[in-house]
């Protein structure tokens, strides 16, 4: 049920990237996936639980797979080393953790700046000021139009 809310709203956002949208996800590609385990009745045992993304995160042997697979479709060039494999809707947001729909290879410095947004969504809804939903959306939002 959660992957499908994670459908709809690339649906509701728009098939493709926009600008800058070089380097944006995309929803076809990229659509997201949510983790059943993290929900807004469970957020202060999983994300708000400081580390709780570490036992959750996917080995870099399987993500480093992905992100060249990954590459190839979205038809970005450079090395590897150029992007962060990176979870669409973040671990810290409740993102899937080894689905490759949830799943991208993000171009650095962009991937670096990114993170410090999600922490700050993630700050935000475990303070109360956002919904989990909330917080996702504008997640997706932002990874859809700006990379």
């Amino acid at each position: 049920m959660l992957v499908l809310a994670a459908v709809a709203l690339g649906r509701a956002l728009g098939p493709g990237p926009a600008a800058p949208g070089a380097y944006a996800a995309r929803p076809s590609l990229t659509p997201g996936a949510l983790n059943p385990d993290v929900t807004q009745a469970t957020i202060r045992t999983t994300i708000c639980v400081q580390g709780w993304t570490r036992t959750v995160r996917p080995p870099a042997s399987f993500t480093s797979a992905l992100k060249l697979v990954q590459m190839r479709r979205y038809g970005f060039t450079g090395q590897p080393a150029d992007y962060q494999e990176d979870h669409f809707i973040s671990l810290e947001l409740g993102g899937a953790p080894s689905d490759p729909r949830n799943l991208w290879p993000e171009r650095r410095p962009r991937a670096d700046r990114v993170d410090a947004i999600e922490n700050e969504l993630n700050a935000k809804v475990c303070s109360g000021e956002l919904s989990l939903t909330e917080a996702q959306r504008r997640e997706a939002e932002l990874k859809w139009t700006q990379g």
